[in-house]
């Protein structure tokens, strides 16, 4: 199983960006709705890594107090992506956000994409 997250960039305090993160698998048929939970992670510089988002299989989601109303998160079947809409980006949001998948029997990750929100 891969992931492969994309959409970081550098962004303006009160701006938005859309994080998405892909889900594939070499000679498997694998869909995000096969995972128990998919997670959407996060580690600022110094910092240790927060979670941010999840959603379950039965697509409930929960979120981070400091991201709750700013930050959604959605899981898209048909592509199988998994993609976390992040509005009103400030400051403490900049790091590297990873995305991350837990089925039964093990846990995968993927590379992070980076978030900068600056002036």
């Amino acid at each position: 199983v891969q992931l492969q997250a994309s959409g970081g960039g550098l962004v303006q305090p009160g701006g938005s960006l859309r994080l998405s993160c892909a889900v594939s698998g070499s000679g498997l048929t694998i869909n995000v709705m096969g995972f128990n939970v998919l997670n959407w992670y996060r580690q600022g510089l110094g910092k240790e890594r927060e979670l941010v988002a999840r959603i379950l299989r039965d697509g409930t989601t929960n979120y981070a107090d400091s991201v709750k109303g700013r930050f959604t998160m959605s899981r898209d079947n048909a592509k199988n992506t998994v993609d976390l809409q992040m509005n009103l980006l400030n400051s403490e949001d900049t790091a590297v956000y990873y995305c991350n998948a837990v089925s039964v029997a093990r846990v995968y990750w993927g590379k992070g994409t980076q978030v900068t929100v600056s002036s």
